[in-house]
């Protein structure tokens, strides 16, 4: 009776212990078979398109077809999100401007669906679309992601608060529109303002003293023969602006730039506290018309 007894809980461990093996076997084949993103596929461009402008319209517009957005495996494969991002917006270039903005703001409502997913790609937009380092810069492309962050059903308020911080950057001063005025300040303490500038053409550039990029950008300026023959004809006027507070390091830097050049700073730091250029990066350019549209 014993030894049978020894015999039933030799059994029952053996069985016991099978089951917890093929449980766990079961387990990990599941976790193995639901990761199933391996590679971002494009989805096939129809053949009755045949131009490039038609066959880059459909690509924009179903580019992402193929990617389910609720599966938060992507992050999990962020190589493979982020290659699919710099095509994408690479893509972009292909279309006009309404289209490639109208795609972005159609590709953030298809990703607002998993919070994590949507943080994902918001880095990756403002990596490849805001960081001023980028060879990829374009805030036309980066507005409707923040639009669509700041509008998301699924992000809370504190969550919004860079996104909007940059969208109210981001929609000043651009491409078409009226660049906003400020006063600046001559060695000689005369001031004037933007607008009253009386040029054809008037090319803005913010720049400090200690910046390497500055003095290269600076340089090459003074070296261009276009640039100093518009001077000389009066079509192009050059507003050099200092937008920082260390008025001293500005005045040693006199002699880098030309007499030809107006020369100012910001003494009233207003260009700084009230946010009315977005300086993420020095030197900063803009081009203005007559009217002193950017």
């Amino acid at each position: 009776m014993s030894k049978r007894l020894n015999l039933y809980f030799i059994i029952i461990v053996c069985v016991f212990c099978s089951c917890k093996k093929d449980k766990a076997f079961a387990i990990n084949t599941y976790q193995l078979t639901t990761d199933t993103i391996t590679a971002f596929t494009l989805p096939p461009i129809p053949a009755i398109l045949t131009t490039p402008e038609s066959r880059a319209d459909f690509l924009v517009n179903n580019y992402w077809k193929n990617v389910n957005f609720a599966d938060s495996n992507y992050l999990h494969h962020s190589d493979i999100l982020e290659q699919a991002w710099v095509d994408y917006c690479d893509l972009l270039n292909y279309v006009p401007l309404a289209t490639a903005q109208r795609a972005m703001q159609n590709t953030i409502e298809g990703i607002n669906q998993e919070k994590k997913v949507l943080k994902q790609v918001a880095e990756l937009a403002e990596k490849y679309l805001y960081d001023a380092n980028s060879p990829m810069l374009n805030e036309e492309y980066y507005i409707p992601v923040l639009q669509g962050l700041v509008t998301s059903h699924i992000l809370n308020q504190s969550e919004k608060e860079r996104a909007k911080r940059q969208l109210q950057l981001s929609l000043k001063n651009r491409l078409g529109t009226q660049a906003l005025d400020f006063t600046y300040t001559l060695l000689s303490g005369n001031k004037s303002t933007l607008h009253n500038i009386q040029a054809d053409y008037t090319l803005l550039l913010f720049n400090n003293p200690g910046c390497h990029t500055c003095a290269e950008t600076i340089e090459q300026l003074k070296s261009s023969h276009l640039i100093n023959s518009l001077i000389e004809n009066k079509q192009l006027a050059v507003l050099s602006i200092y937008p920082d507070e260390e008025i001293d390091e500005w005045k040693k830097y006199q002699f880098h730039i030309p007499s030809t050049w107006i020369n100012g700073y910001d003494a009233t730091q207003t260009i700084r506290k009230e946010n009315r250029y977005d300086l993420k990066a020095i030197p900063t350019l803009y081009l203005l018309d007559n009217k002193k549209n950017v």
